[in-house]
């Protein structure tokens, strides 16, 4: 019992370490001299508020479950324009994500155990497991923007010169992966019915990946069965189903968005340094504010991405506090419509760019 516990308090460590990266401002190019110590700055924003956050629990779970339990109402009884509920279900049902999301960071009561049982029982809903998610999450944020550690936790990024090395059936394959009707279409319900029912990429990566996917299947098929016996099979399929499915295309959406636009960053060690890749490498989605709330203001995300321990209900005070950030990164709704079409990194202009211009690129070439 002894060594277990030592093993899992290892375990916590490395985590935290992977989550929010230490770094020594000694180190750093002469090209990041001019970027203030943020990390140091951010770190008085990390103190979550227990009421706070007892209260944004409350004013998203209650509506989901509202808006779910009024759908199931209107599908039972056959009013089938009721089904729009699913709608605000759906967008409630992102919302619990990100906080289960900020549970993975630690960041939501900051105390362990309660962030962990609160992050585990939405994953559940979510369909996530809570303990394999959150290790694949900490990888992507100590290693984002980081072309030598690419693969976990991450939308497949290919270099030109990784593309045009590819076979034609390699081409193929990319291509297809990055339409859109795949991207937001298939891969959500992939990723979210199929894909986490298995720790696939932790294989090897120890029991914590196995018995938290293990223990979730087991949950949520407990869940479906209870609610299928009081409510039947149908209205559950046709209310549970299309809600996470457009809960998990918008999650998808907004991470492709947080680091697929054109002026983000990714370089190679020894230039690649964690404060300049978290900044640079993703945005500061500027949504409208329903959206901003609904999304639990990840679209602040180059600040996440330089402290994740900030709680997300405290991301715009340091955007008030440090108005300089706004800017940095910066896309509008509208202006993230185009990013779809950004495939390829160009290590030349360093940019992403479309595979028209990765074409003529390399015709000009």
């Amino acid at each position: 019992m002894i060594e277990g516990a030592r093993r899992f308090a290892s375990e916590e460590i490395r985590l935290a370490a992977l989550d929010e990266p230490c770094e020594n401002p000694q180190k750093q190019p002469t090209a990041f001299f001019a970027e203030k110590p943020w990390l140091k700055i951010l770190a008085g924003y990390r103190q979550p508020r227990a009421t706070r956050s007892a209260f944004e629990l409350a004013v998203t779970a209650i509506p989901f479950a509202l808006f779910w339990a009024a759908a199931w109402a209107a599908v039972r009884y056959g009013f089938l324009p009721g089904l729009i509920l699913v709608v605000p279900a759906a967008a409630f049902l992102l919302r619990l994500f990100m906080i289960q999301h900020d549970c993975g960071h630690g960041s939501f009561f900051a105390r362990r155990r309660l962030d962990d049982w609160v992050g585990r029982a939405i994953g559940i809903l979510t369909l996530t497991p809570y303990d394999y998610w959150r290790r694949a999450h900490a990888e992507h944020h100590a290693s984002a923007g980081n072309l030598d550690e690419r693969g976990v936790g991450d939308i497949e990024t290919l270099t030109i010169a990784e593309y045009n090395a590819l076979s034609r059936r390699g081409r193929l394959a990319y291509r297809l992966y990055r339409h859109p009707a795949v991207m937001f279409g298939i891969g959500p319900a992939w990723l979210f019915i199929f894909k986490q029912r298995l720790p696939f990429g932790m294989m090897r990566s120890g029991p914590l990946p196995w018995i938290s996917t293990m223990a979730t299947n087991l949950a949520i098929a407990l869940v479906a069965a209870l609610l299928i016996w009081a409510g039947g099979m149908v209205p559950f399929l046709l209310v549970h189903l299309p809600t996470v499915l457009l809960a998990g295309a918008a999650g998808v959406w907004l991470f492709y968005v947080q680091h697929q636009f054109e002026e983000t960053h990714w370089s190679k060690k020894p230039d690649w340094q964690f404060q300049h890749a978290a900044l640079h490498g993703a945005s500061h989605y500027d949504l409208p504010p329903v959206l901003r709330w609904i999304t639990g203001n990840i679209g602040i995300h180059h600040v996440h991405h330089l402290a994740s321990r900030v709680p997300y209900y405290r991301l715009p005070e340091v955007l008030r506090d440090h108005p300089e950030l706004a800017g940095i990164g910066r896309i509008t709704l509208m202006e993230s419509l185009r990013c779809v079409k950004l495939v390829l990194w160009d290590e030349q202009t360093m940019r992403l760019v479309s595979f028209r211009e990765a074409a003529r690129l390399r015709a000009a070439n």
